[in-house]
């Protein structure tokens, strides 16, 4: 479409005089042009130039500015290497006419405004490096290389920063860049003399864009943001540029490198490098130590740039001022430094887009993302048509009545219009951003607070934790400690609270990003003095592992519980963007540990009941099986092939296959697999199948099992698998037939009942239920199972004493008995059902159990779990009144539905009484008939 039938809106001419001269030999032109370029010519003495310098290429260009652009770019592109300084500078003119024309007369948004700019400024970029590494080839400066690596760059990198990055290029924007170049393209012998040769071609890169002639300059170019730009030469190792971001990166560098990317060179080396910074840019954790960091920043620019003060118009900067660009790219940026470690989707370059992620992720209010997007879009307008009237690389409103006027003409808007305009949106901006930065007054230092009521002696010692070692985290902690101190001081028990909160300071190895997250989000604390009352121990695990608490605050901790699908989908998709083994591992065991502390923060506010708790975690360990799986197949058939045959199968056993684990479970799994007759695996490194599964195995085991730097994941048992510790950790599944069918005790078909298929082939997994459920329903004398069940009974009692009425897992009457009861009923009915309800419902509908018996037994299992699960929530070694403190009685008593300590002891003694009847009444006589 032609540029006449999109223009919204004209520019007026300040000076008349120009305006119309400009115009006098378009008379070809539609109005609406002329119009536009009297507005233009009147009010910007440099477009008035530009119009008269390229009115031949203007005027054919205006019936279509899209195509001739792409003309425009190719004829640059296609030039002799002698004639690019000149095509490059006459490109640059005509791109800045057009752009500037079709901003002024809303023909293109700002997005595309700026995105024709950004990507005149990749192609200059590129054309002028390759330029140079061809003169530096020629002259063999650069060793090994040839004209073929032109076109890679021989190694060198162009990162594009800052609004380049992002494809923000303003008017008269420079353009940062940081010069790498790949060091391992070279032999170290000829490292000196080819960083030498690119630190030439950079210097020549820039004088070719940046260097004004006759012809005019294309970019000015900005190399100090590339590290320690004081002592380094424009152009550094990728290696060096790492260190160095490892050791002393910074708050800013790392906002920085949000937007960075690769302009121009060898992309593939660039693109490699920016992947090994996203551990410095992305922190794992919720950052918002960041926020104090930008908000250092912003003062130290108002400060050097002397911009601070009272709102006045007439001279203020549209970028660093009061409610500014700056403003909206830190609390931006800030905001994603915060949350872009842990949400890959926040990773945005271009401001706009970065805050409509953070709004749909619920990071900023939609209300707030939409006004500052507003806002943001109109200051670069503001900021573009103050570039406009002299080309300059100004951020400033005019300070004199005639600069004010030409701007407000090119928006078609007096002076008073515009002044008063730009008061009330710079104003809103910084309503909307400053309260995010600036600590408010109930977050300014106080006093110390008087710990009346509290034991002295333990707040003075705080400081000598080393959490509160460094000057930082002393200031953030003294802003909090009068909150603090006030909650611990009216919890229930204020000491045990206060000594509580003791242990997890003592235990936390820094305190500043933790500090800095309780800054913000208040409700945290509340949370940790919960948990601190209930017990100690997992105050301690927090003190270790504080970064759990991000997930309080991430959009999903309070969501739907998403089930075992979606868990594994989700893990398997965090794992794939691991390349490192290792890294995998540890990523597994991040994201696990949130999802465990998510379902006990539940459990523990009485969100879900332990029933459901049980549930939720069986799902997330079947999860981590089925996501890890298969990362540890490919790791070991690196070496050794492809599994054999169709591959293993984990089985989960216990309490894993009855889907209904507790806080602190282990997991007993067995493993199945299937060759299908071959004898050795494929690998660079074969092995005979037998050992090829075995050790498969035994990597699984240990990508579980093993800490790393995460801690462990799971606990594994394989003592259930066949022949138990005497047999292959790894059985095949014509074997596992074969002793299910032959050789099996009683005991072992009993486990069968709860066993489920969790990991591995699915083929080979839908094999082993149906062999399961042909196993399990094979015909039984009732009383053989009786008297088996009678003989572990004894067996369990003589291996284990009670340790008192709170322990309702082991002993007669207890949680092992029921469980034992409802195998029992599964394996007499031939049942499938895996879970206690429905094995004891399966011992009625055989005629073994009494309905009213079932029920009841049904009924104090219920109870069993709520008080075994809250026990292994609160991680307490004994489960008495002392050591659960009045906190974890109250969770106690509250996950089980019972008042009091007391009176729950006397329902679990009374329990135990009636279960232990009803299971000898249904066991013993039996048992007694079969001898």
């Amino acid at each position: 479409m032609s540029f006449a039938a999109r223009i919204t809106r004209t520019p007026r001419a300040y000076d008349s005089g120009l305006g119309a001269e400009a115009v006098a030999h378009l008379s070809d032109f539609p109005k609406e042009i002329r119009d536009v370029i009297r507005g233009a010519a009147g009010s910007s003495p440099y477009l008035g130039g530009l119009i008269a310098r390229e009115t031949p290429w203007l005027c054919p260009a205006l019936d279509d500015p899209e195509d001739a652009l792409a003309d425009l770019f190719d004829d640059v592109t296609n030039c002799a290497p002698d004639t690019l300084g000149s095509k490059l500078r006459t490109a640059k003119r005509r791109v800045a006419l057009m752009t500037a024309l079709a901003d002024l007369a809303g023909v293109w948004d700002l997005e595309t405004v700026t995105g024709t700019l950004t990507r005149f400024a990749y192609l200059a970029t590129d054309l002028a490096l390759k330029a140079e590494i061809a003169n530096q080839i020629r002259r063999g400066k650069l060793p090994g290389q040839t004209q073929d690596d032109i076109a890679a760059g021989a190694g060198l990198v162009v990162l594009a920063m800052g609004k380049m990055g992002a494809g923000e290029l303003n008017y008269s924007s420079d353009i940062d860049l940081i010069c790498l170049f790949d060091e391992t393209r070279f032999d170290p012998n000829d490292y000196l003399v080819a960083r030498a040769g690119f630190v030439r071609a950079t210097r020549a890169m820039s004088i070719l864009l940046n260097d004004k002639t006759a012809d005019g300059y294309v970019f000015r170019t900005d190399l100090r943001l590339r590290p320690d730009p004081a002592v380094t030469p424009v152009c550094i190792a990728m290696e060096a540029a790492e260190r160095y971001y490892e050791s002393f990166g910074r708050t800013w560098e790392r906002a920085a490198y949000i937007k960075a990317r690769v302009a121009a060179g060898d992309l593939q080396a660039g693109d490699r490098f920016l992947k090994t910074l996203t551990p410095f840019v992305w922190r794992r954790h919720l950052d918002y130590a960041a926020i104090q960091d930008a908000h250092d920043i912003r003062l130290r620019i108002r400060e050097t740039k002397g911009i601070g003060g009272p709102l006045t118009i007439p001279g203020h900067d549209m970028k660093l001022g009061l409610g500014g660009i700056r403003e909206i790219e830190f609390f931006t940026q800030t905001r994603q430094l915060i949350a872009g470690g842990r949400d890959p989707d926040l990773r945005r370059r271009g401001t706009v887009a970065a805050l409509g992620a953070l709004a749909s992720k619920g990071w900023v209010k939609e209300e707030t993302a939409t006004a500052l997007i507003h806002h943001y879009r109109l200051h670069r307008e503001v900021e573009h048509r103050t570039q406009m009237v002299h080309d300059a690389q100004t951020h400033k409103i005019p300070a004199s009545s005639e600069g004010l006027a030409r701007v407000a003409c090119l928006m078609d808007k007096t002076p008073e219009a515009l002044m008063a305009d730009l008061t009330e949106r710079l104003a809103s901006v910084n309503a909307l951003t400053d309260g995010f930065f600036s600590p408010g007054p109930d977050k300014r230092p106080t006093p110390p607070v008087d710990a009346t009521g509290l034991d002295s002696a333990i707040v003075e010692r705080w400081p000598t934790y080393p959490a509160l070692r460094t000057q930082r985290a002393r200031e953030i902690f003294d802003r909090l400690r009068p909150d603090l101190m006030e909650r611990l001081a009216s919890a229930a028990r204020p000491e045990d609270a206060l000594m509580a909160f003791d242990g997890f300071l003592s235990g936390l190895p820094a305190g500043v990003q933790l500090f800095s997250m309780f800054e913000a989000n208040s409700s945290l604390i509340d949370l940790l003095i919960d948990i601190e009352g209930t017990s100690a121990e997992l105050g301690k695990y927090l003190a270790r592992n504080s970064g759990v608490f991000d997930a309080v605050i991430a959009g999903f901790f309070f969501s739907d519980w998403p089930g075992a699908e979606t868990l594994t989908e989700t893990l398997a998709e965090i794992l794939s963007n691991e390349t490192d083994y290792e890294n995998q591992l540890d990523a597994a065991r991040r994201w696990a540990k949130e999802w465990h502390f998510r379902i006990g923060v539940h459990h523990l506010r009485g969100l879900i009941d332990a029933a459901t708790a049980g549930q939720q975690y069986a799902d997330l360990a079947s999860a981590c099986l089925a996501a890890i799986a298969p990362v540890v197949v490919d790791e070991f058939a690196r070496k050794h092939g492809r599994p054999p045959g169709r591959g293993a199968t984990i089985v989960g056993m216990g309490s894993l296959g009855a889907e209904r684990l507790n806080a602190q479970s282990d997991l007993d799994l067995i493993v199945v697999y299937d060759d299908n007759g071959t004898e050795m695996s494929d690998g660079c490194r074969p092995l005979p199948v037998r050992i090829y599964y075995a050790r498969l195995t035994q990597a699984f085991i240990t990508a579980v099992s093993a800490p790393t730097a995460q801690g462990r994941l799971y606990e594994v048992d394989m003592r259930l698998r066949p022949s138990g510790k005497q047999g292959p950790v790894a059985t095949s599944w014509p074997a596992f037939q074969d002793y299910q069918v032959n050789k099996a005790w009683l005991w072992e078909h009993l486990v069968l009942t709860r066993a489920r298929v969790v990991a591995g082939d699915m083929s080979l997994g839908a094999d082993i239920e149906t062999f399961r459920q042909k196993v399990t329903a094979l015909p039984r004398y009732r009383r053989d199972i009786c008297a088996g069940l009678a003989d572990m009974r004894v067996r369990i009692a003589a291996a284990k004493t009670p340790e008192g009425p709170l322990n309702a897992k082991t002993g007669p009457g207890r949680m092992l008995d029921i469980e034992l009861v409802a195998q029992a009923g599964a394996l007499m009915a031939g049942s499938a059902a895996r879970d206690i309800p429905s094995g004891i419902q399966a011992g009625v509908a055989c005629g073994w159990l009494d309905a009213a018996d079932a029920q009841d037994l049904t009924r104090i299992y219920q109870l069993y779990w709520s008080v075994q699960a809250a026990a292994r929530l609160m991680a307490v070694s004994r489960s008495d009144a002392e050591a659960l403190g009045q906190g974890g009685v109250a969770f106690l008593c509250r996950s089980t539905g019972i008042a009091t300590l007391g009176a729950l002891e006397t329902t679990l003694k009374d329990s135990y009484e009636t279960a232990r009847s009803i299971i000898d009444r249904a066991v013993i006589p039996e048992a007694e008939d079969r001898g």
